[in-house]
This record gives C-alpha cells, structure tokens and sequence, in this order.
C-alpha cells in the first residue's frame, strides 16, 4: 500500500532530521493511553476513535462526529493498586463551519503523599518524625485540537492536529514547562478507515528547573546523590497507523476490528519489534456492538519477550476486556487493563463518561 510505504518513508525522516540528543521514555504518561473504550480494545484506537478522546488518540477523527452541541468526556483511574492516579477532562466544540472541530483537552496523572525525608534527621543526628512532610508528584498536558474534512472524491478525508503544552511538577523541588506538536490524517471510507498519528512532530522540549534549599543539597552529597541541574528533555517523535473495518453481523449485531503499528524513534524498546533507534510494536482490538446501545470489548498489546529460568525467550501480550452502555445522551466504558508490565501484572479498572449536550 502506499499509504504505508509513505509513512516508512516519514520515520526514515524524522530520524534524519533529528539527532540523538533525547531522553528515552520521555513524557511517557501521555502513552498510557486515555478512555475506558481504547484501554478495552488493548489501545487500538486511531482509525476507530469515535468520540472528544479523539483529541488525544487521532485529532483528525473529531471532524467526523454528529453533533448538535458540546460533548464532554472523563476518565479516572488508579494505577499500581491505588498509588498513581490518572484522570483526563475534555470537551469537543462544533463551530458554524459543520467541516471543522476543534477540541479541549486536560490530562493528569500523579502520585500524592510521598513523603519527604530530606530533614528526617536533626542537626544532632536524632531522628524527628514531625520533619516529614507530604508532596506530590504530577504530570500535566494540555492539549488543543483541531480537525478539517477535505473535498474527496471517494470516501472522507480529514486532517486535525495538536498544540500540546505539559508541565510536570515534584514537591518544590523541581518543575518543567514543555511545548510540541501533533498533526494526523484519517480516511474514513465505507468498508475501511485508516488513521495516521505523528506525535511530537517537532519534538517536545521540556525545561527543567530545580529549587533545592542549601540543606537539601547538603543531605543529597552526604547521601551520595548528584545534584540536579537545569537542563532540556526531549521527546523524540512517535508514528502510528492504524486500520479498521467495520462488519455488519445481522440486524442487531456490528463487529469492529481494528490494527495499529506503533513505530517509536527513541532507540531499541522490549517491544515486538526491537532495534534501534527504530522499535515497532502492535495493538490489536475488536468492538462488538448490539443496537449501538451494548459494547463489548476486547484488545491485545504490549508485545514484550520475556526470558525463562532456562535464559530462552519467549513472547507475551496483555489482554484487554471491556463494556460500554450507552442511554440517550450519556455514554459509559469500564476497562479492565494494565499499563504494560508482564512480570508484575497490576490490572486496574477504568471508567469513563461522555455526555452529549444539546444546544
């Protein structure tokens, strides 16, 4: 297909245009993944994605919703038995022009209570409880999007892209402002939608600034800990296309399936594909709907090989489940999902909503 010898031939670019100055994992919170109906189809979302969560997962995909008003959306959930928590908050707006979207969107995940033990000890070596005090630690994204539908002559085809501002907090001790773009593509058809999501087109900086009092970093070189300094993270851009198709199963029953490649230019990841500085990993998802009133879900992804007791690798996948319900104008996903370690599985339960409002 042409579309994907395109989109090789884009990561061949980026990979030129960018050196290898970048920090692996960067950000990696706005991977995670948002919306109870994506976690559910294991992330297999960017062709599929029907709803103000396409802000994050394909912006171009919030040109093709029906609405007479706003939609709004939420997602909460708690990850690692309750130690992190992720939430997100968005709103798509439709304006006069009916070929144009434009979408809000907040996104939070953080620790909280973590204590600070840097003046557990007094000046006499005694030990002082009261000196512990809690802070959080918290990863903010705001994301401003928009969608254009193009004039084709067969099928729909829209453009959309992000403005992505993050700012990532620790206690007082440290925080960072960063800034990138998004821009995507989708071709919604009769029998196939194809969706194409560049992340971090133009790399996303984030400065970061410390403010560590004179007794703080005193307690860090007694520790043996190097002190921070203000420095520039980069994220490096990310590429994913994905196709779907719907089916139609009776009068009562559709089926959708859809496929992403996920290509990261980072360097070499535990993922189905690993080299460097390109990894290629997939998702896999299926969405079984009765009367676009009852969905079920179920996805598979996080490819990662794994060795045994015996040094030979072996491959596995996480398995996703999830339901929806949908009563006039509010829809509501739960997922039961992890956010991608084999070894120590931690399954959390994701819930999310979306509300249509009527003018």
């Amino acid at each position: 297909m042409k579309l994907i010898k395109y989109t090789f031939l884009l990561l061949l670019l980026l990979i030129g245009i960018t050196d290898t100055f970048s920090q692996k994992y960067s950000n990696e919170f706005l991977s995670i993944g948002i919306g109870a109906r994506a976690r559910g189809m294991g992330n297999a979302a960017v062709a599929s994605t029907n709803s103000v969560m396409a802000g994050y997962w394909n912006p171009a995909a919030l040109g093709t919703l029906d609405l007479k008003g706003p939609q709004f959306g939420a997602m909460h959930t708690e990850q690692f038995a309750g130690v992190a928590k992720f939430d997100y908050l968005g709103v798509v707006l439709p304006v006069a022009n009916k070929d144009r979207m434009f979408g809000i969107s907040l996104i939070r995940f953080g620790i909280d209570d973590i204590p600070n033990t840097l003046s557990l000890f007094e000046a006499d070596g005694t030990i002082n409880y009261d000196n512990i005090v809690p802070f959080s630690s918290a990863d903010y994204a705001f994301l401003g999007s928009f969608s254009q539908k193009l004039k084709t002559k067969k099928g729909s085809l829209y453009v959309g892209g992000n403005v992505k501002i993050v700012y990532r907090q620790i206690g007082s001790f440290a925080n960072s402002f960063g800034f990138g773009l998004d821009a995507s593509a989708l071709y919604f058809g009769k029998k196939w939608r194809i969706g194409l999501v560049l992340k971090d087109a133009t790399n996303t900086f984030n400065a970061w600034s410390f403010n560590l009092s004179d007794e703080e970093k005193n307690v860090l070189s007694l520790s043996g800990n190097d002190l921070p300094i203000n420095s520039v993270e980069r994220t490096k851009p990310q590429i994913t296309l994905g196709i779907a198709k719907p089916f139609v199963l009776n009068d009562n029953w559709d089926l959708l399936a859809e496929i992403d490649w996920i290509a990261t230019t980072d360097g070499q990841r535990n993922t189905l594909v690993s080299a460097d500085p390109i990894s290629l990993d997939v998702a896999i998802g299926a969405e079984l709907d009765f009367k676009d009133l009852i969905f079920l879900r179920l996805g598979f992804n996080n490819f990662q090989k794994e060795s045994n007791f015996d040094t030979k690798d072996f491959l596995t996948v996480q398995p996703n489940l999830g339901i929806g319900l949908k009563i006039q104008q509010f829809k509501i996903d739960y997922a039961f999902t992890d956010v991608g370690e084999q070894r120590n599985q931690t399954y959390s339960h994701v819930i999310s909503l979306i509300f249509n409002l009527k003018k």
